[in-house]
């Protein structure tokens, strides 16, 4: 399962909208740092609008979407990286996901504590940043040490320590290690270092109620940053994502209306870690469930297969498929198929987006 880590400096926001994200998982929400000092852990379900049309076509009993965990870790301080606050112990939580979502700070409210007393978006992504690569070049120096003993009789330790040096330069000159020019085989060296610069990131814009729809000059300062990483922005209103919960679910999309939004924060931000991960979305549809299934980018049939269970790729035959708006269009299996829109695909045929699925195997 997507695992996605939930960071920033204290009081940014972060537990309201892990709140809202996983609805079932009250993380506590409090107006003095540190109030996160164990990680919280909650699964969200993937929305996704598809799922109930494929479900009313091919009239299942239940919907089972997709899940993506996220992680709610403790607000970081300048100086984690030297344990300050509490330091390299919320660090540790962060090389445990497969993305990070920086949560940024882009309302004013004199009533919520900033930990740097003002808000400044490229200030305190600034604080972050610089934490992380402390941190990273803390742990590859050490390990670098340790392979120059091993490179004097070892190619391949030698190899390492210059991909590691490489990083170093980096690192030094205040780039982050995902802005490397790193081949597969170099990525491969350093995996098990889990480095948290080197992991995807997304900045949310944390803005008022007032201001989801427009954005503020704030949120420009992080769109500029994130431009020059490669990174992503989207808008998030916690305080919006928290009255979402407490709304009854006919009554969320006249609210969003109200504030000149089509979809809330939740619905972007899974949408945004989807796109850079590389994720897609294919289905299985029938009388006893539509279900989602998430794969990576370029995978092809079997391995797709996969995902539901190892012997169907172990004993994979054919897939028969069909788009997801062929079959919408032509409301059911059977006149996809009179059509001829319903196809037989083999082991070479790569998954598309949106893909309805049934596949034939034999183990």
């Amino acid at each position: 399962m997507l695992k996605a880590g939930i960071v920033g400096l204290p009081n940014v926001g972060k537990s309201t909208l892990f709140n809202a994200l996983v609805a079932n998982a009250k993380a506590e929400a409090a107006n003095f740092p540190f109030c996160t000092i164990e990680p919280n852990v909650g699964i969200a379900s993937v929305p996704d609008e598809r799922l109930q049309v494929l479900a009313d076509i091919s009239k299942s009993e239940q919907i089972v979407p997709t899940r993506i965990e996220f992680v709610d870790i403790a607000g970081l301080v300048k100086g984690a990286s030297q344990n300050e606050g509490l330091g390299n112990k919320f660090l540790s939580h962060i090389r445990e996901v497969d993305a990070i979502v920086h949560v940024v700070r882009c309302f004013d409210n004199d009533d919520i504590i900033h930990v740097s007393g003002s808000v400044d978006p490229a200030r305190d992504i600034e604080i972050i940043n610089l934490e992380l690569g402390l941190a990273d070049l803390d742990q590859i120096e050490r390990k670098c040490d340790r392979t120059r003993k091993q490179a004097r009789a070892n190619k391949d330790a030698q190899a390492e320590v210059l991909v590691l040096e490489k990083l170093i330069t980096a690192l030094n000159a205040g780039k982050p290690a995902r802005q490397v020019n790193l081949d597969e085989e170099e990525l491969a060296s350093i995996k098990d270092l889990g480095l948290l610069t080197n992991k995807p990131i997304i900045y949310a814009a944390n803005v008022s109620e007032e201001e989801l729809a427009t954005g503020n000059k704030w949120v420009e300062e992080v769109r500029k940053i994130a431009a020059q990483e490669n990174a992503q922005v989207v808008i998030v209103s916690a305080q919006v994502e928290a009255e979402l919960v407490e709304l009854p679910a006919e009554d969320r999309a006249d609210f969003l209306a109200s504030l000149g939004v089509e979809e809330g924060g939740l619905k972007s931000l899974i949408r945004a870690t989807y796109e850079l991960l590389g994720l897609r979305t294919y289905f299985t549809a029938g009388p006893k469930e539509t279900r989602a299934w998430t794969i990576h980018a370029g995978m092809f049939a079997p391995q797709a297969a996969g995902v539901i269970h190892s012997d169907f790729e172990r004993g994979f035959i054919r897939a028969e498929t069909v788009a997801y708006k062929d079959l919408v269009a032509n409301k059911s299996m059977g006149a996809a198929k009179e059509k001829g829109l319903v196809r037989s695909e083999g082991k070479e045929y790569v998954v598309q987006e949106g893909d309805v699925l049934l596949f034939r195997f034999n183990v």
